[in-house]
C-alpha cells in the first residue's frame, strides 16, 4: 500500500512544479508562443506525469483518499505563487489553506 501512496505524494508534487512551470511560461506575447516555451512544454510534461501516477495510486487507493489529497497541492501553489510571482497572499488564503489541510488531515485517518 506505501508505494501507492508515495505514488500519489510524487504525483502532487509533480503537478505542483508542472504548476509552477505553466505560470512562469505565462508571460509570453501572445498564446502561441506561450504554448512553445521551454517551460510551459515542461509544465505539461509534468501535468501528464502526475495524471500516470495518478493512476497508478487509484489502483489501491479509494478515490474519497486520493482525490481530496490531491488539493494539497492548491495549497502549496497558493504559497509558492506568492512567494515565485508575488501573487497577494493573506488571511483569506491562510484560511483556506488551513482548513483544505485540516480535510485532507481527517480524511486521511485510518
Amino acid at each position: 500500500m506505501t508505494v501507492y501512496y508515495v505514488a500519489l505524494g510524487i504525483g502532487i508534487l509533480a503537478g505542483i512544479a508542472g504548476q509552477i512551470l505553466l505560470k512562469a511560461g505565462a508571460d509570453a506575447p501572445d498564446f502561441a508562443s506561450q504554448l512553445m516555451r521551454p517551460s510551459t512544454l515542461a509544465g505539461l510534461a509534468l501535468y501528464g506525469s502526475a495524471a500516470f501516477l495518478y493512476i497508478i495510486a487509484l489502483r489501491k487507493l479509494p478515490v474519497s483518499v486520493a482525490f481530496p489529497s490531491v488539493s494539497l497541492s492548491y495549497a502549496i501553489v497558493a504559497v509558492l505563487g506568492h512567494f515565485l510571482f508575488g501573487e497577494t497572499f493573506g488571511i483569506k488564503q491562510l484560511g483556506g489553506i488551513a482548513l483544505i489541510m485540516g480535510g485532507v488531515v481527517l480524511i486521511n485517518q485510518h
